[in-house]
């Protein structure tokens, strides 16, 4: 999925900020032996997230996209 306005790039750094969050519970509950098969999904979908999100920041503005901006 790639993100298309400023409130999917918020809705999705919030999702990393829960990923993160739970990788950071993981660290403390998950046995050192099953800690990289328990926490790979996350790293993977916070790594894929990331991609996004730098993917939406470093596209340039549209002329109407930065009118609304403006407006807001």
């Amino acid at each position: 999925m790639m993100i298309a306005n400023d409130h999917e790039l918020k809705v999705t750094k919030q999702r990393i900020e829960q990923f993160q969050h739970w990788l950071a519970q993981l660290r403390g509950t998950a046995r050192s032996e099953e800690f990289g098969a328990v926490t790979s999904g996350y790293r993977l979908e916070i790594e894929r997230m990331q991609a996004e999100v730098l993917e939406y920041l470093l596209r340039p503005v549209s002329a109407e996209h930065a009118h609304e901006l403006q407006l807001a």
